[in-house]
């Protein structure tokens, strides 16, 4: 029962500097990923690779080199036809809080781009031999501008609509959709609504799920240490019948688990959060977004993302949602990955107004393949990420064959190079 926000807090409390097995090749070793055919028919996803600024804590850990061999392969494998990077390849989300604050975002980006420049030179190498090179924005970068991809990446293809999001259409007749998926998540998805009225302008697009990782991280850089923490109680369950009230109780009650067992060194009333970025230009304490029983009875944060569940219908329709649900809905969502396979059903695979058959998501790190029957498929390509909660399910990969009749696979990366398949029902066993 994860999703890419509690799955990401998960991953932290098992996070430290990693010691994962790495094959390197020359390249004259380099061999193809699979006995290739005579058609270039395979559309390669991968996402949730999560590069960072400084190797000390970035997420990416020693599987840099793992995918830096990865992406040499698929260069040498000639069946394929694309690469796409479903999100959260650039991260600025995972940065402890006593990391210097940026307040130049594209000097930042470019800085994780110099960090990994082997990383961008074999892309570049990649798009050189042939193969398209497609970017989807994640939540982890939804601050990445298309000119500063554009710069390290000349020729790569960027899938965005709304802000800080993107789906992309693929395959020979447009039956493939890839998206991140923090569309439909209320802690990850856009949101330039909640603190509009707090900082007077809608730049603040950063969500409620950017303060946690950072909160998190800090956690995880310190060591998990367990410090007591006296948070505010809410201790009347409204009745479900409110749904303005119980969803806000069901945010705060996902909230009070998270800071329950992510507990840094930070006090609550310190000014920990110094946002001078995305339309913020002020610091504020962790209180300043926790959710309590206010003075007039309801339940909500005093400052920031304030009556949060006031505003998912208005977030959805900036993020352009197709097919709205309500907050208690996605909240709850948040902590089950199945959530995400219903909302690929609802928004494509079952929505009248689309032709698709195949549906891709990444965010939430937990790896699936749902064969629907009649040649449809959900797909979660899981992630790169050095520790992936409490098992061993990185390196993973989707293979999308387009023709008449698509077929999909999830594939695992082993440290000696050859392939896993997942099969069908991947990701069940973590439901």
């Amino acid at each position: 029962m994860r999703n890419r926000f509690l799955t990401l807090l998960a991953a932290l409390c098992v996070l430290t500097v990693s010691v994962a097995p790495v094959y390197a090749l020359a390249v004259q070793d380099v061999q193809p990923l699979w006995e290739a055919g005579e058609a270039r028919s395979k559309i390669v996803v991968i996402s949730d690779i999560h590069l960072g600024i400084d190797d000390s804590f970035a997420e990416i850990g020693t599987n840099r080199e793992f995918l830096l061999q990865f992406l040499k392969r698929i260069q040498a494998t000639p069946d394929v036809r694309e690469l796409v990077i479903a999100g959260d390849f650039l991260d600025d989300w995972y940065l402890p809080l006593d990391y210097t604050a940026s307040t130049d975002t594209a000097a930042f980006y470019r800085k994780v781009i110099a960090n990994n420049q082997v990383i961008m030179d074999a892309l570049n190498d990649l798009m050189r031999s042939g193969i398209r090179l497609v970017y989807v924005p994640g939540n982890h970068d939804m601050l990445l501008d298309a000119e500063i991809l554009d710069e390290a990446l000349p020729g790569i293809v960027q899938a965005r609509d709304a802000r800080g999001i993107g789906a992309y259409y693929t395959g020979d007749r447009n039956e493939i959709v890839i998206e991140h998926g923090h569309r439909y998540d209320v802690f990850s998805a856009p949101d330039t609504l909640s603190n509009a009225e707090l900082t007077g302008n809608d730049d603040t697009i950063l969500p409620a799920g950017y303060f946690y990782a950072r909160y998190a991280a800090s956690w995880v850089t310190q060591g998990h240490p367990s410090v007591p923490k006296s948070l505010p109680e809410i201790t009347i369950v409204p009745d479900k019948t409110d749904t303005d009230q119980y969803g806000a109780f069901i945010y705060y009650s996902i909230l009070k688990d998270i800071s329950g067992r992510i507990t840094p060194k930070e006090g609550l009333e310190e000014k920990i959060f110094d946002m001078r970025i995305a339309g913020f230009d002020d610091a504020y304490t962790y209180l300043d977004f926790y959710p309590a029983q206010q003075e007039d009875g309801t339940i909500s944060a005093p400052k920031l993302f304030r009556n949060i569940q006031r505003t998912w219908e208005g977030r959805q329709a900036v993020n352009q949602v197709k097919v709205p649900n309500g907050f208690i809905e996605a909240v709850a969502g948040t902590l089950e990955w199945r959530y995400f396979f219903e909302q690929a059903k609802r928004q494509y695979l079952e929505n009248p107004a689309e032709n698709v058959d195949v549906v891709l998501f990444g965010h939430t790190h937990v790896p699936a393949l749902m064969d629907l029957g009649g040649d449809k498929y959900y797909v979660n390509e899981g992630t790169w990420i050095a520790h992936n909660m409490d098992d061993d399910k990185t390196w993973i990969f989707a293979v999308v064959t387009t023709g008449e009749k698509d077929t999909a696979v999830l594939y695992r990366l082993t440290d000696d190079g050859s392939l896993i398949d997942l099969g069908a029902g991947a990701g069940r066993a973590q439901d």
